[in-house]
């Protein structure tokens, strides 16, 4: 197992990069989604103003996680949208009745890109991004 272990973290390096490529771009597809409306989405048709807020931000700050800039920032940004978006948009969707399991509330992909986003906050965007060229020069 050790062998295994050695052999996988010399990309472990590179696996970071590819993550929050990865994270970005879903985030940034959400964002079009909700602000372009491509793909049309019957649940983005007509959207209140916060969602409107909330889609700029995945607009924005998923494109620059895509890149790999300002990663830590707009990742520590994103963790608390999606935080945000957990609470109010899915646990706290109906206030008199709140449902906590995300199973039920629809809220598992606003945890998991919340922990995902803490993670790129902390750990960087890895050696393929933009912030890592700028260190460079």
């Amino acid at each position: 197992m050790d062998q295994f272990d050695k052999m996988l973290a010399k990309f472990q390096p590179q696996a970071l990069s590819l993550f929050r490529f990865i994270t970005g771009l879903l985030l940034f597809q959400y964002g079009v989604a909700k602000i372009l409306g491509f793909p049309a989405v019957p649940m983005f048709a007509k959207i209140p103003p916060l969602i409107v807020a909330a889609g700029t931000i995945e607009l924005v700050l998923g494109a620059l996680l895509v890149i790999g800039l300002f990663t830590r920032l707009s990742a520590f940004i994103l963790s608390g949208e999606m935080a945000f978006a957990y609470f109010l948009g899915h646990m706290f969707k109906t206030p008199a009745a709140p449902v906590f399991h995300p199973i039920l509330n629809g809220g598992t992909a606003a945890i998991l890109f919340c922990f995902a986003c803490l993670y790129l906050a902390t750990a960087g965007g890895g050696p393929i991004s933009a912030d890592a060229m700028m260190r460079k020069k």
